[in-house]
């Protein structure tokens, strides 16, 4: 199934409550992976960095608690396109292309340019003002 051109769906699981939607603010976490297989490190080094109540911790593994509200293009566009629809407790895995990654700029030395990623995604929770 694609969600966007650019975006092909790969697994998920449903969440439960409201579907996220424009406007919503969420909060979700990610893992971001090459075309390949190999993660790419990057909750590991902002982990680093930030507060421990931006942090959730997994079997192990240390997520950054992303927050983002849809629509305002604070996010990876493939990230952000792929978080409408989703439910509180959902899980999606996705490939996005590069022109809704990180195109031709790439991540430093993370990831390269024009570079496909797997993303996986978990919504956490739609925030309520």
């Amino acid at each position: 199934m694609r969600i966007k051109s650019g975006i092909k769906l790969l697994a998920e699981i449903e969440g439960t409550g409201e579907q996220a939607k424009r406007g919503d603010t969420v909060v979700y976490n990610w893992r971001l992976y090459r075309n390949k297989g190999d993660e790419i490190p990057l909750n590991e080094q902002q982990a680093e960095s930030l507060p421990a109540d931006m942090i959730r911790v997994v079997d192990g593994y240390r997520f950054v608690e992303h927050r983002t509200t849809l629509g305002s293009r604070q996010t990876m566009a493939g990230v952000e396109y792929s978080l409408y629809g989703m439910k509180p407790g959902g899980y999606r895995k996705i490939r996005i292309s590069p022109h809704l990654a990180y195109r031709d700029k790439g991540l430093g030395d993370l990831l390269p340019s024009n570079a496909v990623l797997i993303v996986e995604i978990w919504l956490r929770r739609i925030v309520t003002i």
